[in-house]
């Protein structure tokens, strides 16, 4: 029997200069420091492919999801709704007595964006521990150190709002991104929020063993969730992701609408 050769694409992915540390600024760019180091490489359709992702393995999965969100730019309706259906996400996937949501953005590569709601072309990982224990101990109250405490997982959950045709996310499965692929990065004013103290994660620079992933044509009911700390380091982690753009893309195709949200999970 013949296997059918999965469905790939050669693109562009803007990885950080080895031993940069990168500064960020989502709503101005122009003032960003951050070295880039360019590289070609292909990205595996996951449509094509027998067997998919998981989170155990890869660090991500791809979900069918059915939101009540009907107005992803309601910030009302985003608090009321995907807030608590982001948190029993997490809940289930990681196995976790407990969860949080924070940070919901949503973004589009619209010329008339604003800069903080473009897509971020640039391989990184959003957080590490000390951006989530900032995140976290407001939240969490005096119950903070109880969970900390506890195994911590810092999941993201990413979801078109129409489908997909042009500047698709790519994932990079965490099991090839290594510790020294990792270089220190500071944002300046993200989430959405000019006016947010310094998040502090990762870029990720070129290895030549990273395996990129993206889902074709991704739907509204399809969803990434995808791995970017586990506190228990034989666990997979790290997952890269950036916006690429597709050379299959049409010279028509509509703006990238997309939804994203950050969740933490104790376990």
């Amino acid at each position: 029997m013949t296997v059918k050769a999965p469905h790939q694409i050669r693109a562009t992915i803007r990885y950080v200069a080895k031993g940069e540390r990168a500064i960020f600024y989502p709503e101005e760019r122009d003032r960003s420091y951050w070295p880039g180091d360019d590289h070609e490489v292909t990205i595996t359709d996951l449509r094509s492919l027998p067997e998919q992702p998981t989170i155990d393995r890869n660090g991500f999965t791809v979900l069918r999801h059915e939101t009540k969100v009907m107005n992803f730019l309601d910030p009302g309706e985003v608090e009321a709704l995907w807030y608590p259906e982001a948190i029993a996400l997490a809940r289930q996937l990681n196995g976790a007595a407990h969860a949080i949501a924070f940070g919901p953005v949503a973004r589009s590569d619209h010329p008339d964006n604003r800069q903080g709601r473009l897509p971020a072309f640039g391989a990184h990982v959003d957080y590490g521990r000390r951006t989530i224990e900032d995140i976290a101990r407001p939240l969490l109250g005096e119950q903070a150190d109880l969970w900390l405490s506890k195994r911590v997982v810092l999941m993201n959950l990413w979801r078109p709002i129409s489908t997909v045709y042009r500047t698709p996310l790519a994932l990079c499965d965490a099991r090839t991104v290594q510790p020294d692929d990792l270089y220190d990065s500071e944002v300046r004013g993200g989430l959405d929020d000019p006016g947010r103290a310094s998040l502090y994660g990762y870029n990720i620079s070129y290895n030549p063993g990273h395996r990129w992933y993206y889902l074709s044509r991704m739907q509204p009911e399809e969803l990434f969730a995808f791995k970017l700390y586990d506190s228990d380091p034989q666990r997979p982690q790290w997952t890269g992701h950036t916006a690429f753009n597709d050379p299959e893309t049409p010279a028509d195709a509509p703006p990238r609408q997309s939804m994203e949200i950050r969740t933490i999970s104790f376990i």
